[in-house]
């Protein structure tokens, strides 16, 4: 990490030793002089194709990252619908009688049902 620093650092001495004169105009020379070398152009060609053409693009990444919310999602409300289902896998094993009559309104031979809702 030092030895990294270190190089930044001494890149940077030397550029303040080269005595330019501070303006907006010598600004923008140094960016084109630093943007358009060989090694700025080819990191600006490799971004390019990283952004825009790889089978791995910006694009598809947020569009996968957003299916995967989406299957989070479903996967909260099966889960919330298989507890849902134990529980009245439960029920049924518990009292077989009171669950028929409950769910299916069914009744016995003699009796008379009232379904109030």
């Amino acid at each position: 990490m030092y030895l990294i620093f270190n190089r930044y650092f001494c890149i940077f001495k030397f550029l303040d030793s080269m005595n330019i004169p501070k303006t907006e105009h010598n600004k923008f020379v140094l960016f084109k002089r630093y943007l358009f070398n060989k090694y700025g152009l080819v990191f600006l060609a490799f971004m390019i194709w990283m952004i825009f053409f790889d089978s791995k693009n910006v694009f598809v990444q947020y569009r996968l990252s957003q299916r995967i919310e989406s299957l989070d999602q479903d996967k909260k409300d099966f889960i919330a619908k298989y507890e849902n289902v134990l529980k009245e896998k439960y029920d049924l094993n518990q009292d077989i009688e009171k669950f028929a009559r409950e769910k299916y309104f069914m009744h016995k031979e003699n009796e008379i049902v009232f379904i109030l809702k």
